[in-house]
C-alpha cells in the first residue's frame, strides 16, 4: 500500500521530539549544521585545488541523513551509501568522523580508505558503513546479500541503501526489490528525489505521481515523505525499522528533497531556474528544525546560533588536521589491489 507525501502534524512532531528527548533533539541540529558546513568547505576547498577528482555536493538535504541515521543503529545496522552520500557517512558517526571524512577528500593516509576512496567511495566497515558507490544504483543489489546475510544469520539488523530518483530506472532496482519481497528481506530501500538524475527531470522520467507507489508491484510497503523535515524522515525510516526487525520484510522509502548545488562541479544548471533554486532554498531544512525545537522550548535562538558556530569551528578543525596529515605511501600503493 503506497501513501500520498507525508508531513508531520504539530501533534506528531511533539510526540517525535518527547521520544528523541532533548539532548538528543539538539545533537541531531548540531548534526545538521555540521554537513552544511563540510559542504560548504569541500566546495572552497575543490576550488582552491585541494580536493581533486569530482565532488556531488547535498547541501538542502541535510534532514534526509540526520533523520535516517538517527532512527538507525550505526556499528550494528548496515549503511550502503551512493555517490551524493557526505552527508550519510557524517550522520552515520553522529558528526564525529569529520576529521577522517575531510582527510579521505584530501587524500591523505588518515582518512578512511587512507586517500584511496574520496569523496565518491567513503567506507568505514567498523561502523558497518559499507561504503558508496560511483555506478548508479549501484549499491542496490549489494543490500540483497546484506539483507540475506542478517536474516541467514538470524539477527535483529536491519540494512538501509541510499540511492536518487535517477537510481530508481535503473534494471538492478527492479530486481532487487523483487528478490528482497520474494525473501522477506530486512532492507529499507531509501530513494532521495532531489527532483533531477543529473539533467533528468523526475516530471520527464516517470509516468506516475511518485516513486514509492512502485513498491505495490512487489508487494511491499511504499511510503513518501517530506525530505525536508528531519523529524518526517525519523519517523518515515523509523516505522520500517520496526517492520524490519518485526521480520515483515523490506520497505520503499522515497524522501522529497532538493540539491541546491548542480549535479556535480562541473554542471552549468541550464536545464533549471534560479528562481525555483531560490524557492526550495525558502525551505531550508536546517532553520526549520531549529524553529520548531525553539517553538517547542528546547532551544533559544542564541543556543541555534552557537550550535551553528560551534558546527563551523569544527570543520576548520578537520582542515587543519587533514592538511597536516601525510600523504599516502606511494610504497603501499597495491595495497587492496585484488587483481
Amino acid at each position: 500500500m503506497t501513501e500520498a507525501i507525508t508531513t508531520v502534524k504539530p501533534e506528531r512532531a511533539e510526540a517525535l521530539l518527547a521520544e528523541i528527548g532533548q539532548e538528543r533533539a539538539r545533537e541531531m541540529l548540531e548534526v545538521m549544521w555540521t554537513i552544511r558546513a563540510f559542504e560548504e568547505k569541500a566546495k572552497e576547498l575543490y576550488a582552491l585545488g585541494k580536493i581533486h577528482g569530482t565532488m556531488h555536493l547535498s547541501i538542502g538535504q541535510e534532514a534526509s541523513a540526520v533523520g535516517t541515521s538517527y532512527a538507525l543503529r550505526p556499528g550494528y545496522d548496515y549503511l550502503l551509501n551512493h555517490h551524493r552520500g557526505h552527508g550519510h557517512v557524517i550522520a552515520w558517526g553522529r558528526g564525529n568522523n569529520i576529521k577522517p571524512t575531510m582527510a579521505e577528500f584530501m587524500g591523505k593516509q588518515t582518512g578512511f580508505c587512507r586517500g584511496r576512496g574520496g569523496s565518491m567511495h567513503i567506507a568505514d566497515v567498523e561502523s558497518n558503513n559499507l561504503g558508496a558507490n560511483g555506478i548508479v544504483g549501484g549499491g542496490i543489489p549489494i543490500a540483497v546479500g546484506v539483507g540475506l546475510s542478517i536474516k541467514l544469520r538470524r539477527t535483529d539488523q536491519v540494512c538501509i541503501v541510499m540511492f536518487g530518483d535517477g537510481a530508481a530506472n535503473e534494471g538492478a532496482f527492479h530486481e532487487s526489490l523483487n528478490m528482497a519481497s520474494i525473501w522477506d528481506l530486512p532492507i529499507i530501500y531509501y530513494c532521495e528525489n532531489n527532483q533531477y538524475a543529473m539533467s533528468m527531470s523526475v516530471e520527464r522520467a516517470f509516468n506516475i505521481e511518485r516513486i514509492s507507489q512502485r513498491a505495490c508491484a512487489y508487494g511491499i510497503e511504499g511510503f513518501t515523505f517530506d525530505g525536508n523535515d528531519v523529524l518526517a524522515a525519523y519517523d518515515a525510516v523509523s516505522r520500517a525499522v520496526e517492520r524490519a526487525r518485526a521480520g515483515e520484510g523490506p520497505t520503499l522509502l522515497e524522501a522529497v528533497t532538493y540539491r541546491w548545488e548542480g549535479h556535480s562541479k562541473s554542471d552549468r544548471q541550464a536545464y533549471r531556474t534560479r528562481e525555483e533554486v531560490k524557492a526550495w532554498q525558502a525551505k531550508d531544512p536546517i532553520p526549520r528544525f531549529g524553529e520548531r525545537l525553539m517553538q517547542a522550548g528546547l532551544l533559544t535562538q542564541d543556543e541555534f546560533n552557537a550550535v551553528r558556530d560551534a558546527a563551523y569551528q569544527k570543520i576548520e578543525d578537520a582542515v587543519a588536521y587533514a592538511e597536516n596529515s601525510p600523504e599516502p605511501d606511494v610504497a603501499n600503493i597495491m595495497d587492496g589491489v585484488y587483481a
